[in-house]
């Protein structure tokens, strides 16, 4: 089921590929039709939000229905099981204490010449997070989305999310009330994105849209790109697990099953391995393990299209081709991991040891799950405090100060040919000029 494969091999970098480049679909087709889609929400706001949610959704709403009511909010609360609660709340706490290590202060200091100079760091005014939803539902993405911003200091925070035919798992919403998500709108999908980019007369326009989705979902986000920030494209999960022989050949099958589940199909599973011996027993523990599982033909299909277990020549291989994949959850599995932890530059977030498995990082770790994918992790980081926070560069000088640049500011302007740019100088020291050829003037006229 899974590809058993060697760096020794002369075809391995074509198979490896095969498995880990999942950008290479088009797309073209999928943002044709998001761009459709984003435009008529432009146009016509409820209306066209309305006729795509039901088109897509099988939702009939109304635009009084598109919000969500504090009443129904509560009501999904109570209807919540208490453990699951104790372990919202529970998670809740542990990603704010997280990312409240992530504030940064505003700062400012005076150089040599006397400006003051610095930056002042604010929280965005309002965010919209996208919960993916209908068939499946993720409380944990709301919180994972919402509570950051929280602790940015957003001062409004919107949840768009599609319901589905049934509605809401109430779980969802009981996050939300947790994370103080201000508002929440029951759509979702690219019509979902356009609304909160561009405002309808009902859904208010945001600042930023961070949050994870499909490929329409993404699609849009690219689009309405500079008319809203977004955090990230994010695509299918992907595990991959770095393992000698010592590790436990039942948590590296697990922990290759668990990211296998997520659902889309596109999900990516990979060991590397010194340890033929290793690899063959996660093999079989693989067939063993998922036998058990709910959804096994989901998973078999993942694994038969993204999955590897490939043996390295050595640990130091392993990571050089871990840097290549940049994977979204790195799991290290090998005597002394922090030996090796500096040199692993690119990845979403690196569970080290046999006791952090990627599932503890989904949840209630604290540091966000919201990662980048598709070896984006090159360029990109977690979701976090910074992505709700701007940044405002502070320049105050004095005559003094202005005085000692003015030359080079000069100078500078003449060579980009910017005549107005050293006027906007120079104007501020006419007085002096004026003064110093009346001087000169009167000197010579004695």
């Amino acid at each position: 089921m899974v590809r058993l494969l060697t760096t020794r091999q002369r075809d391995f970098a074509h198979q490896f590929a095969a498995i880990r480049d999942r950008g290479a679909v088009s797309t073209a087709a999928v943002d044709r039709q998001a761009k459709r889609i984003v435009e008529a929400v432009r146009r016509r706001g409820d209306r066209a939000v309305i006729e795509l949610t039901r088109r897509f959704d099988g939702v009939k709403l109304t635009p009084a229905g598109l919000r969500i009511d504090k009443a129904e909010i509560d009501a999904a609360t109570r209807a919540t099981k208490p453990a699951a609660l104790r372990a919202l709340r529970l998670a809740a706490r542990r990603i704010a204490a997280f990312h409240r290590h992530q504030k940064v202060a505003s700062w400012q200091y005076t150089d040599p010449i006397g400006l003051r100079l610095g930056q002042q760091v604010t929280p965005l005014d309002t965010v919209g997070i996208y919960v993916p939803g209908g068939h499946a539902s993720y409380p944990s993405s709301v919180l994972m989305n919402a509570v950051p911003a929280r602790v940015a200091g957003v001062r409004r925070v919107v949840m768009i999310s599609p319901a589905g035919a049934k509605g809401y798992n109430p779980a969802v919403l009981a996050a939300a009330a947790i994370a103080g998500v201000d508002d929440i709108y029951r759509v979702g999908g690219a019509q979902a994105v356009a609304a909160v980019a561009f405002g309808t007369q009902t859904i208010p326009r945001v600042d930023k849209i961070v949050g994870p989705g499909n490929a329409w979902v993404q699609a849009a986000k690219r689009i309405v790109y500079g008319t809203v920030d977004i955090d990230k494209i994010a695509g299918p999960s992907e595990v991959l697990v770095i393992a000698d022989a010592g590790a436990n050949a039942v948590h590296v099958a697990a922990d290759l099953l668990a990211q296998a589940e997520h659902g889309s199909g596109d999900e990516c599973a990979v060991l590397l391995t010194p340890s033929s011996a290793l690899a063959k027993k996660v093999a079989v523990e693989i067939e063993r393990q998922l036998a058990l599982l709910p959804r096994r033909a989901d998973i078999a299909r993942v694994l038969k299209r993204r999955g590897a277990l490939v043996v390295v020549r050595n640990l130091r291989e392993a990571v050089e081709v871990a840097e290549q994949v940049a994977p979204e959850h790195l799991e290290l599995m090998v005597d002394k991991p922090q030996r090796w932890l500096p040199q692993l530059r690119s990845a979403g977030a690196i569970f080290v040891g046999p006791y952090a498995p990627a599932p503890l990082g989904d949840y209630v770790a604290g540091p966000n799950h919201v990662l980048p994918t598709g070896g984006t992790a090159r360029f990109f980081s977690p979701l976090g405090v910074y992505d709700f926070m701007k940044r405002t560069s502070i320049v105050t000088a004095t005559r003094a100060g202005l005085r000692k640049l003015a030359p080079a500011v000069e100078t500078l302007a003449a060579l980009e040919g910017y005549e107005a740019h050293a006027a906007a100088v120079r104007c501020r020291f006419d007085d002096e000029r004026g003064g110093a050829r009346k001087r000169r003037g009167g000197a010579n006229g004695k």
